[in-house]
């Protein structure tokens, strides 16, 4: 248990107990009665499909040009935070455990299958041709693109940016605070929540349940291990223990360091394919895919096959935006809790493009070396393989290498632990929404999600409800891909007032006054520049100057009969509050805070490593301005000049 961490219970009852319940009937369902139940889903999902899959190609589309415009926007300068909020995590930390928990798993079982099945069946032409595998890339990079990293980006920057920077539970219901207020706190936030939670284990659940089958499939066809039900139980048994170990450890430790360990056998799996299979064709297809790719961007996304209509989009398209859309409750709060402090252009940058590009690169390495066996070195074999089993693809292509057994192994290891991520990481966001976005919690909570996981798994194993539930959880896209419709909306309502302030608020820089009042003139100026104050001289700075000036400005506040008050910090800061019902509070604080000493500093205090600055807090954040050295009437013109801009903001918004 981490140092500071709860002992005690932070569960939200109604939502902990209420998707405890619902996740428990729909297995019982799906275990006692597979057949009717994949009846029902699987005819809902057909319905879907007939008449509602206009609205899944719309919905996406809308949400890959938001994300998109939103981060070249005025608004992408806005931080998920308050502005002076730094990234918790290194780039390279941060996309690995973007990668692992967003698609990493499908990356190893459809890398080799997908192209593969589009080369050998598309859905318009004759298969097996050159054209045919053109054009199976370009499906392929069209499915797991740009399209599938903005739906996670887009619900990771609501609750980020909520959470973050309106300080707003990092749950699901925080969505939907611009639509319904302090709402969110009631049944529909609970509703919200636990529909949240339902998606996630439901979805992790099948995919331990459906993937270790690849991972039963590789150890047989590396070391004969038989493909039975017991094996399977196992597999999800000793991927669960893992699991539970890194959620144990916490985010910082357990999920960062698989992560990290994830990302560095991709590459390494990566670099032994492209140097030992055919890597001059690999590197002209990744140029010309990726050309491809963008120039039929807009006719892909809109395309319905309208015209010649058949069961391809349903079985391909459709199931890819529904199941990204059904994970994008877990991912999405996953992305949003490891992107603290980043800009909205930063952010989507690095979720968008980043892995995106890294996808790609590793659907050609893969695919296109599959598709040159079977078209050019005329291995037939390794296509019907294919076909009869995708879940072989991986092993059965990787046999035609050098090292075979090794490589092999490298990839059984990566599955393993791509499914441990995804269920540690799963655990880690259940555990979230159930305490309403308390951190830190017990040990035996996050514990209890980890292994209901493997739990439910083994049991749809065992009852072959599996697939049932997999229809299900797609089927379930349908209402959360309106309801995410409606939180963009109210996303960008929420950035335009943003905006506006912070427009405002940068307007006419705040700076020490070049002609105080009394005395001094620009001599004070420049000594208060040059003069580099140690902890103490600050802190009798905010004791004497800026809380008597902040004292004053409540006091005559109060004489106009606004409500307003002074609060004291344990490290001496001073906080004003202007509180006006129904309208947003005005808060300005004056804060110590500790620099390097620089190398032109003179030599006073001489020896000290650090100074320190008495800056300026408002409600978004860190101004980057010092109050060091300025007179109390001074410091009181500073409060009224922001609060002051705080006034003409809220004229604006009305």
């Amino acid at each position: 248990m981490q140092a500071g961490q709860p002992s005690t219970s932070t569960l939200n009852p109604p939502v902990f107990y209420g998707s405890a319940l619902l996740v428990l009937a729909l297995v019982l369902f799906s275990a006692l009665m597979p057949e009717q139940a994949q009846t029902l889903f699987g005819d809902l999902q057909a319905w879907i499909i007939a008449n509602v899959s206009w609205l899944y190609i719309l919905a996406v589309a809308v949400i890959l040009l938001t994300v998109v415009l939103v981060a070249f926007s005025r608004y992408g300068d806005i931080k998920l935070g308050p502005d002076h909020s730094q990234p918790d995590y290194g780039n390279t930390t941060w996309f690995a455990m973007l990668f692992s928990a967003g698609m990493g798993i499908g990356l190893m079982f459809f890398g080799v299958a997908e192209p593969v099945m589009h080369f050998l069946d598309p859905p318009v032409g004759v298969g097996g041709d050159v054209a045919a595998a053109r054009e199976a890339m370009k499906i392929t990079f069209f499915h797991w693109g740009l399209h599938a990293w903005a739906i996670y980006a887009i619900v990771a920057l609501i609750l980020g940016y909520f959470s973050y920077r309106h300080g707003l539970p990092l749950t699901l219901r925080s969505a939907l605070y611009p639509l319904i207020g302090d709402r969110i706190h009631g049944p529909i936030g609970h509703a919200v929540d636990i529909f949240a939670i339902i998606s996630t284990v439901l979805g992790v659940a099948t995919s331990l349940g459906l993937g270790v089958t690849q991972i039963n499939t590789g150890l047989n066809h590396l070391y004969g291990v038989p493909i039975s039900i017991p094996v399977q139980i196992g597999l999800i048994i000793g991927t669960t223990a893992l699991a539970a170990l890194s959620v144990v450890t916490g985010l910082d430790k357990g999920v960062r360091r698989l992560s990290e360990l994830n990302l560095g056998l991709a590459v390494l799996l990566l670099m032994l394919v492209l140097v030992t299979g055919p890597t001059v064709f690999i590197l002209q297809t990744f140029v010309q895919n990726t050309g491809s790719y963008l120039s039929d961007l807009v006719s892909k996304t809109f395309n319905l096959y309208a015209y010649e209509p058949n069961d391809w989009i349903g079985g391909w398209t459709l199931f890819y935006w529904g199941w990204w859309l059904a994970w994008s409750p877990f991912v999405g709060l996953f992305i949003a809790r490891i992107s603290r402090g980043r800009t909205i252009r930063e952010f989507v940058t690095g979720v968008l493009l980043v892995p995106a590009g890294f996808t790609l690169l590793w659907m050609t390495v893969f695919g296109d070396t599959a598709i040159h066996m079977i078209m050019r070195d005329n291995l037939s074999s390794l296509g019907d393989a294919i076909a009869q089993d995708s879940s072989l693809a991986l092993f059965a292509f990787l046999e035609h290498f050098p090292f075979s057994s090794v490589i092999s192994l490298i990839a059984i290891i990566m599955v393993v632990v791509f499914f441990v991520t995804s269920a540690d990481s799963g655990a880690l966001v259940v555990d979230l929404l159930a305490s309403g976005g308390r951190e830190p919690t017990p040990t035996w909570q996050r514990l209890f999600w980890a292994c209901s996981m493997g739990a439910v798994a083994i049991a749809l194993l065992l009852a072959d409800g599996l697939t049932a539930l997999q229809t299900a959880t797609i089927a379930s896209a349908l209402p959360f891909t309106i309801a995410l419709l409606l939180s963009m909306w109210g996303l960008l309502k929420a950035l335009r007032l943003d905006a506006t302030k912070r427009d405002l608020r940068y307007l006419a820089p705040n700076i020490s006054p070049s002609a105080p009042s009394t005395g001094g003139g620009w001599q004070r100026r420049l000594h208060n520049l040059l003069h580099l104050p140690g902890r103490g001289e600050v802190a009798r700075f905010i004791e004497e100057v800026a809380a008597p000036a902040c004292a004053a400005v409540v006091e005559q506040l109060s004489a106009e009969g606004i409500e307003s008050r002074i609060e004291r910090g344990e490290d001496g800061r001073v906080r004003l509050e202007v509180l006006r019902a129904g309208e947003t509070d005005f808060t300005y604080e004056v804060r110590r805070k500790a620099y390097p000493r620089p190398a032109y500093a003179p030599d006073d205090n001489e020896g000290d490593q650090e100074y320190y600055r008495a800056e300026v807090y408002l409600k978004e954040g860190g101004q980057n301005y010092d109050l060091m050295g300025w007179r109390k009437d001074e410091v009181i013109g500073d409060i009224l000049d922001q609060y002051e801009k705080h006034l003409h903001f809220l004229h604006l918004v009305h």
